[in-house]
């Protein structure tokens, strides 16, 4: 898939109205994606959420998922929403680079962000999407979640909670496409992208984008793509990436 210019993508796969919800808003590609989403005026209405913002989101709270996906539901059809959320790393904890350095409350943190937050996420949104024409959940997992692509070993709660997520996120996708059968629910790896997620590890020499154009990258995947990719996991290009 080719590089996208600064044009907000048409998003012409999508019926015209309904929502837009992006989760994680006050992260760059979050931010990014509110704009270009803004930008490309398919949706009627355009919202992201913040942990403390209008439209307030806290992974670790089911009950915070449960109230803005009903907040969003109640200003139309949700026709697309990204989840944009994640996380590699904080002041106490880094990506371990071997099993001596594994800690349980960093396989804990890492699980609940990256995995048992998108699946909660999941429970309450995908009933929302709309039986009738094209319809997507998408969450950013990352290609080192992929087993079968595992070659370095390390970053293991990363990986394995990426990893978990991708599995979350095709199981959801089979019940998904029962009640809605052009309805997608995918996987998306956005490749290196220049925020405070990555910048701690972005290697030298490596193709790292800016989130606006990580941002033009994903929407153009999502339009990409029709109802036979649902369960799939892809990467900016749209690519498909192993499991």
């Amino acid at each position: 898939m080719n590089a996208p210019d600064a044009t907000p993508p048409a998003l012409d796969s999508f019926p015209d109205g309904g929502v837009a919800l992006v989760v994680g808003a006050s992260g760059g590609i979050g931010r990014a994606l509110v704009d270009a989403l803004s930008a490309g005026g398919r949706f009627a209405c355009v919202l992201g959420t913040r942990r403390d913002g209008p439209l307030p989101l806290d992974l670790l709270r089911e009950d915070s998922i449960a109230a803005a996906v009903e907040a969003a539901a109640a200003r139309g059809e949700i026709r697309l929403a990204i989840d944009a959320t994640g996380f590699l790393h904080d002041a106490r904890f880094s990506p371990e680079r071997s099993l001596r350095e594994l800690q349980p409350d960093h396989l804990a943190q890492a699980f609940a962000i990256n995995a048992i937050g998108p699946a909660l996420l999941m429970k309450h949104l995908l009933p929302h999407l709309p039986r009738d024409g094209k319809s997507v959940f998408a969450s950013l997992s990352a290609r080192v979640g992929s087993i079968g692509d595992n070659r370095l070993g390390g970053w293991h709660a990363y990986r394995a909670s990426k990893a978990a997520l991708n599995q979350l996120m095709r199981t959801a996708a089979i019940e998904l496409s029962r009640r809605a059968p052009q309805a997608l629910c995918v996987a998306l790896h956005p490749g290196t992208v220049d925020t405070a997620l990555s910048a701690p590890f972005a290697k030298r020499g490596l193709d790292v984008h800016p989130p606006r154009i990580a941002a033009m990258h994903l929407l153009r995947v999502v339009d990409a793509l029709d109802a036979s990719a649902t369960g799939g996991f892809f990467d900016w290009r749209g690519q498909p990436v192993p499991w």
